[in-house]
């Protein structure tokens, strides 16, 4: 999960406010992108936008979403989001994006060592 320059961790902080057994089902589909990544079928994961896919979990009528993206042999989970709409917003995506950026712009200065 990323985290930024001060150690903030978008993905961390969404999880933290969960109920533990929406958390346990969330970290289980964590766990199971990480054993499958790219092989990851549709509907538990999709492509959002060029490098930008998503962890889709539900739990109930509840829909939860983690973009991330892979770098290398590596999945980066930008962030976490309850989604209320058909399609990922532009918003998030943007989001996601943003932080991808800002990640290979910190291993390419070798700040993020893997």
């Amino acid at each position: 999960m990323y985290e930024d320059k001060k150690g903030n961790c978008q993905a961390d902080d969404f999880l933290e406010g969960m109920l533990v057994k929406r958390r346990a089902k969330i970290e289980k589909w964590i766990e199971q992108l990480e054993k499958e990544g790219p092989d990851l079928p549709r509907p538990y994961a999709d492509i959002v936008q060029g490098k930008i896919r998503e962890l889709r979990v539900q739990f109930g009528s509840d829909n939860y979403r983690f973009l991330y993206f892979f770098f290398e042999k590596k999945i980066i989970i930008t962030h976490g989001f309850f989604k209320k709409t058909k399609k990922v917003s532009v918003s998030e995506i943007n989001k996601a994006t943003k932080i991808m950026k800002d990640f290979l712009k910190r291993i390419k200065e070798g700040e993020i060592l893997l």
